[in-house]
């Protein structure tokens, strides 16, 4: 046979089909490679420790070496820290499970036992996660800060209060959704801290004039107009919410619920009536708020501890506010409800400093 006939003849092998026999395996093809071996492994942290022992006879002296392997688990402090780095990680998912673990070691540590890490360090982590994409990440935000120990939250009211009020004036209507959940969660756990910290009354107003589209006019007129940026919740839900939270802010900082508190303690001091104004300050610098040699005081940085200072400056925004909510009120249903609850509660608390400065 010629070389050009053995060539053809394995070029023909290619285009033959395999004859196949019944109870003899299938040819396995020239290229086959086998897998049907498998490989396990298993990773522990593992504590090698070594000692020595020495074994002493008459005539020699043997040294051994044993070693004893041991497992040892983190502790609860530096998973919690691990998971604390892991809310700057790229993966959404990956911060939304580092909260769900740091929230369910909180509630789950024994009753009066100090968190494992201080607030100082908790709070500046979670802050930039309320300006997330992600909307699963930013429910279990919320759920994070509501399980975190109430008592401890006013010392850092001042940096939460900021991060809420730029979530409030964002373009996404969900991100404003979640800055308005948690300011509702600190006017029920520090309310009264809330509206006398700095900036505290003063910009919140602002930033709720400006997301209901209400804005006070160097004329003393008020104008109105609805927020066009961002998608707005469907039915009026964002609206309800926004006059709910707004309502609940009013209300604690123009409630008339500090004169009644103080005179509960003037009468359960009798005959001492008003020892506490007598008393040396708690504070230091407690006459700072005066600025007596400093520069002239920035009204948005302002700090209003008393309730007839803040009633005093929302007079200026109680025109475009009424008004406002008289115009929400036209509109019936559940928003116009809500509106009129929180109009009644501006004239009776507005109302109660008149009759207060009247008396």
């Amino acid at each position: 046979m010629g070389s050009s006939a053995r060539k053809k003849k394995d070029k023909q092998k290619d285009f033959q089909k395999p004859k196949l026999k019944v109870g003899k395996a299938k040819p396995k093809p020239s290229n086959f490679t086998d897998t049907s071996f498998k490989s396990k492994c298993e990773d522990f942290p593992l504590t090698i420790s070594q000692r020595n022992i020495a074994i002493v006879n008459h005539d020699s002296a043997i040294v051994l070496k044993q070693q004893s392997i041991a497992t040892s688990a983190p502790s609860a402090n530096a998973l919690f820290t691990h998971h604390l780095s892991l809310l700057s990680h790229r993966s959404d998912t990956q911060r939304r499970e580092s909260l769900a673990y740091l929230t369910t070691a909180i509630t789950t540590r024994r009753v009066e036992s100090p968190l494992y890490q201080p607030l100082a360090i908790i709070i500046p982590k979670l802050l930039p996660l309320l300006q997330d994409g992600s909307n699963s990440v930013r429910v279990q935000l919320v759920k994070l800060l509501r399980s975190l120990p109430g008592d401890e939250i006013e010392e850092h009211v001042h940096l939460l209060l900021l991060y809420t009020q730029l979530g409030m004036n964002h373009l996404a209507a969900d991100i404003r959704w979640t800055a308005l959940d948690i300011l509702e969660w600190l006017l029920a756990v520090a309310g009264s801290e809330v509206v006398s910290c700095a900036g505290g009354w003063t910009r919140t107003l602002n930033c709720f004039l400006v997301l209901l589209g209400w804005q006070v006019n160097e004329t003393t007129k008020w104008s109105s107009g609805k927020a066009s940026f961002g998608k707005a919740s469907s039915e009026g839900k964002m609206l309800v919410k926004q006059l709910n939270v707004l309502t609940s802010f009013l209300r604690e900082g123009l409630g008339p619920q500090y004169q009644c508190s103080e005179e509960v303690e003037n009468a359960s001091n009798f005959p001492l009536w008003h020892a506490e104004q007598h008393m040396p300050p708690k504070q230091s610098s407690c006459f700072d708020h005066l600025s007596l040699f400093g520069r002239a005081r920035e009204e948005e940085t302002e700090f209003y501890d008393n309730a007839e200072d803040r009633a005093k400056l929302f007079n200026r925004y109680q025109p475009a506010v009424e008004h406002g909510l008289q115009g929400v009120t036209r509109e019936g249903g559940e928003v116009g409800r809500t509106a009129a609850a929180a109009l009644k509660t501006v004239k009776e608390c507005m109302q109660y400093h008149q009759d207060d400065k009247v008396s």
